[in-house]
């Protein structure tokens, strides 16, 4: 492996060096069911907070990944071609062989409260998920919402998984001091097609469970329903489906994102839609004929076929300046604060 390419050039480290040295690599297997067939290579890295790319499409520009990897093994992630950048395979790889950043919470309490940290929202889950299988084992989000919350550091979490409800309690404290915006992918909710695109997350159903359980908290939560899958997921009455369940689990908001393949995912993506649905080959060849993206008129057709949906079930898609807060108790003296709004994919 190649660690010594896996480089940062953000404010928060030096240009052009290593995250992480390779000798300190710990590479183990756990035979354990939920870890079979899986290898962790520990690091202790030397740089957690993240830049994004200036030409990226998305709306911040800080991130914290604590996990590179992701056993969820959705196979239209556009974030297996990360793996690519340590020799790694793209494919089988990357649900396989996961980076753990095992001193993730130490190293963001101290670039938090560095004099250069401007404070700024740091989203999550937006690479790979921060609540994949693996922060089961290795409890690293407990002490980064801690570190964000006692810095009062505005942040929003993307997860497909539903280990986030055992950090119920630190996203409450956190949300009590700052800006907190959660979102949960549900792209669909077909049973059969769940199983084989996204083999290892938790069924759409437990994920809306989530949603559920977190608006009972006072947690508003939004839905990302992504990916929307051309031919797979966008019939009329599957869609339908979908939101009519997204918004029963009192979602805040819907969100859809058509499905993108960009390289690496692209691949891998092909792969699997011609072992299980070849007579779709040819019309994907054509719809992304142009690039990683499907035509804008496509998108445009998703997107208001749900935000009609939507509007008919009681929500509506995700806008800007939405709050995300959970309402503050009220207060006896005068209320002097002004809390951001933040809006969220």
């Amino acid at each position: 492996m190649r660690w010594e390419n896996l480089t940062d050039s953000g404010e928060h480290s030096r240009a052009d060096a290593a995250l992480f040295g390779a000798d300190a690599v710990t590479t183990r297997t756990f035979d354990t069911p939920e870890f079979r067939g899986i290898t962790f290579h520990e690091i202790r890295a030397r740089s957690i907070i993240n830049r994004v790319p200036g030409a990226s499409r998305m709306p911040f520009e800080w991130t914290v990944n604590p996990y590179r990897g992701c056993s969820h093994a959705c196979v239209y992630c556009f974030a297996r071609k990360t793996h690519s950048y340590l020799d790694l395979d793209t494919g089988l790889g990357f649900d396989s062989q996961i980076v753990v950043k095992t001193n993730a919470p130490e190293l963001l309490r101290r670039q938090l409260g560095s004099r250069r940290w401007q404070g700024e929202h740091i989203a999550m889950g937006t690479n790979v998920d921060c609540y994949q299988r693996a922060e089961g084992r290795y409890r690293l989000m407990p002490g980064i919402l801690a570190a964000l919350r006692d810095h009062a550091n505005p942040f929003s979490i993307l997860t497909k998984g539903t280990l986030i409800l055992r950090d119920l309690d630190l996203l409450t404290q956190a949300a009590e001091v700052t800006d907190v915006g959660i979102s949960v992918s549900v792209g669909f909710t077909d049973t059969e097609l769940w199983r084989t695109v996204e083999p290892g997350t938790p069924a759409p159903e437990r994920r809306l469970e989530v949603v559920r359980a977190l608006g009972e908290r006072g947690i508003g939560c939004g839905v990302l329903m992504a990916p929307v899958i051309p031919f797979l997921s966008d019939q009329p009455d599957r869609l339908r489906a979908t939101v009519r369940a997204i918004a029963a689990s009192g979602a805040t908001s819907v969100t859809p994102l058509v499905l993108h393949l960009r390289p690496g995912a692209r691949e891998w993506f092909m792969a699997w839609l011609n072992h299980h649905h070849p007579y779709l080959v040819r019309r994907y060849e054509r719809l992304y004929a142009d690039g990683s993206y499907a035509p804008k008129w496509y998108q445009r057709r998703i997107t208001r076929q749900v935000h009609e949906l939507a509007q008919e079930y009681g929500i509506g898609p995700s806008r800007a300046q939405m709050p995300r807060r959970i309402p503050q108790p009220e207060q006896t003296g005068p209320d002097l604060s002004e809390p951001t709004q933040l809006s969220l994919i």
